[in-house]
């Protein structure tokens, strides 16, 4: 399994693989290769020894702030699917309008920014209801929202343009 995970601001490429015995795993991070022995004491509890040094990690699932816990330390986290990761890097600087469409269908809850107001990349634009969960769509660059095609109780389809970042 491959996927993109950032910690504190710095994009990481993880891949993980079972090793022999059970328990181990083949860890690279940025290409760079880690044996570890993970086991899993309870739902969210982790026991992981890495070069030999022993952690004991807790998994923090808050929706907005998902963090890592080993001992004091909290970790944030946050991972990426790879394809959408370098989307979003290759477009972030582009100059062109950039569309937010909706990932699936959905309905809207609201809306976070107004037409003409000033986004950061990954900054949330627009909320969707769909299976009774609320994504926040977020503006897949820097720049000014230029139009804004819904407003709250719209139904949208996937794929749909729901607003403009120029």
């Amino acid at each position: 399994m491959t996927f993109n995970l950032e910690i504190d601001g710095q994009i990481r490429q993880v891949e993980i693989d079972p090793a022999d015995p059970p328990g181990q795993w083949r860890i690279r991070i940025d290409g760079e290769e880690v044996e570890a022995d993970a086991h899993l004491i309870r739902p969210g509890v982790m026991s992981l020894i890495i070069a030999g040094q022993s952690h004991r990690l807790v998994l923090d699932a808050h929706p907005t702030e998902p963090a890592l816990h080993a001992g004091p330390q909290r970790i944030p986290y946050r991972v990426e699917d790879p394809r959408s990761l370098r989307s979003r890097r290759r477009h972030a600087g582009s100059a062109s309008p950039l569309p937010v469409r909706a990932s699936m269908p959905g309905r809207i809850v609201r809306l976070l920014v107004e037409k003409g107001e000033v986004v950061a990349a990954h900054q949330g634009v627009i909320v969707v209801e769909a299976m009774k969960m609320q994504n926040e769509l977020k503006s897949p660059k820097n720049g000014r929202v230029a139009e804004i095609r819904v407003s709250p109780g719209d139904t949208v389809a996937a794929g749909d343009i729901l607003a403009i970042i120029d």
